[in-house]
């Protein structure tokens, strides 16, 4: 299955462990949405998150990793 890199801003001030929490959600769901999401990295300084996933096609990731 293909892999996805989607950049996500904004996240300033966002703490390595909300981003677990919020990775475990994404696990939950991945599924019964036909996307395995891998791994999600932090930039505090730059507030950006770099999210790695696999689905069948780059907007089913996308789409989920917005929630």
């Amino acid at each position: 299955m293909p892999k996805f890199m989607d950049v996500h801003s904004g996240f300033v001030g966002v703490t390595e462990e909300q981003l677990r929490a919020a990775h475990e959600r994404d696990l939950a769901i991945e599924e019964a949405e036909g996307v395995h999401f891998e791994r999600a990295w932090l930039d505090p300084d730059s507030g950006k998150v770099f999210c790695l996933s696999s689905g069948p096609s780059k907007g089913r990731p996308s789409r989920f990793s917005a929630r």
